[in-house]
This record gives structure tokens, C-alpha cells and sequence, in this order.
């Protein structure tokens, strides 16, 4: 899967649906479970390593008081579903916070992101999806964005 494709993936985000998240993810699942397993895998591997690209203490510092608590305290799972809503708003928008930090979004999640590939996988062949990213997306697993 190449760049321009996830990012298509991506827009294709139904925010028509918001309140329901799974409404706005369903046109994701569906198409991706339309591909192949190993596009699916490839798309989860992107997605990884664009939630990685933001995981650190410059992003974590501006994702709003109820995710960072001071003083390197915050909520692990917060920030990480804080930097999924940076991924869920396009590829344009993820490179303005991923250079600037300052333009983290505040107070907001979309933790269902994390869901597009696995779901479609299970719906594409009926098996959980177990596969390992190259790259982790959990909270404080880029080590240089927390120097």
C-alpha cells in the first residue's frame, strides 16, 4: 500500500456519522476488508507508524490538561487516541501538528481508528487479527520524541 491510498482510506472517514463512531469507520472497514490481507496488514503498518511519528513529549504537552497532567504525567491511552484524531483528519492535517506540536488537537479522541484493520481483516476472512506492526503505536514507544 503506498502513501497516497492510506490517505484515501483515510478520507474516506464518514464524519457525517459523528456520535457513532462506528458509522464514521464502517466506509474504512468496508473498503479495506475488500483488499487483501496483506493490504489490510500494510495499512495497519502505515497507520502505526503515523500515530509513532507523533508520540512524544512535544505533542503530549499540547493534547490538553485532561492527557497531560504535568510534569511527564499523562494518560497513556489518551494521548494515544488524542494522536489518532490528528491521523483521522488527513494527511495534510497530520503534517501541520506533526511540525508544529502546537496544533495538537485538545481534549479529543477517536480511539475506533485503531480498529479499521482488524475489523476488516475478521469481517475479510473470519479470523482475528493478530499480526505485529514493524513499529509499535502505543504511548512512549518512540523513544526519541520523549529525550
Amino acid at each position: 500500500m503506498d502513501d497516497a491510498t492510506f490517505w484515501r482510506l483515510i478520507g474516506m472517514l464518514d464524519w457525517d456519522q459523528t456520535g457513532d463512531d462506528d458509522g464514521v469507520a464502517e466506509p474504512v472497514i468496508a473498503a479495506l476488508a475488500s483488499l487483501d490481507a496483506d493490504e489490510i496488514h500494510a495499512f495497519q503498518n502505515m497507520l502505526a507508524a503515523h500515530l509513532w511519528e507523533l508520540d512524544g513529549r512535544a505533542w503530549a504537552k499540547q493534547s490538553g490538561d485532561g492527557i497531560w497532567w504535568g510534569n511527564d504525567s499523562l494518560s497513556s491511552d489518551g494521548f494515544l487516541y488524542a494522536r489518532c484524531v490528528v491521523v483521522a483528519n488527513g494527511k495534510a492535517f497530520h503534517e501541520a501538528v506533526r511540525l508544529d506540536p502546537a496544533k495538537m488537537p485538545k481534549e479529543m479522541e477517536f480511539e475506533s481508528l485503531l480498529y479499521l484493520a482488524p475489523k476488516a481483516f475478521e469481517r475479510k476472512t473470519g479470523r482475528q487479527y493478530d499480526r505485529p506492526t514493524d513499529v509499535s503505536f502505543e504511548t512512549y514507544s518512540n523513544t526519541g520524541g520523549w529525550t
